[in-house]
């Protein structure tokens, strides 16, 4: 990735709650790591100074790549965006022509990206179908698996569940 990454401030927020978790957590851990395997002597044939050594190395690359996306970052609001257009931080409620169900997505960054969730990156073949229609049109989407058309049922722009919040019954 070069450039700018979009991404919305949920996720600018969750890239920067693992950096400081990496920073001050799983540093000096490893550290510690590294340091009890030393004591266990000839380092040439100790596996787990070298597997301390290379989960160290991962830590600080990752450390490296969080640094960089956040410098990067382009953070939309999406609570500010309005309209029935699909555009970045959309939620889209779709339905299916072909089996008459619906499907909700948000359209968010490649880094905040989880199927899991039903969040799409903007460059995912759906959101790519997706971007710049309206409520009632229909988008075709190609992908390995054949075309697919879906009529936009709905577009809306929300802030996504907070997660970490306590969740009330």
């Amino acid at each position: 990735m070069s450039g700018n990454i979009p991404m919305t401030p949920y996720g600018l927020r969750k890239l920067k709650e693992e950096l400081k978790q990496l920073q001050t957590v799983e540093r000096s851990k490893i550290s510690k790591e590294i340091e009890v395997a030393r004591a266990h002597g000839d380092l040439r044939e100790n596996a787990e100074y070298h597997a301390a050594k290379e989960k160290q190395s991962h830590i600080e690359g990752r450390i490296l790549d969080l640094n960089d996306w956040i410098a990067r970052a382009e953070v939309i609001d999406t609570s500010k965006l309005k309209g029935d257009a699909v555009v970045f931080g959309a939620t889209v409620v779709l339905l299916d022509a072909e089996t008459d169900k619906t499907v909700t997505y948000r359209i968010v960054g490649e880094l905040e990206a989880d199927i899991k969730k039903r969040w799409l990156a903007v460059t995912s073949p759906v959101a790519r179908a997706l971007i710049g229609k309206k409520v009632g049109d229909t988008a075709i989407v190609r992908s390995p698996g054949g075309e697919r058309e879906y009529e936009i049922e709905e577009v809306r722009f929300e802030d996504p569940p907070d997660e970490d919040a306590p969740s009330t019954p």
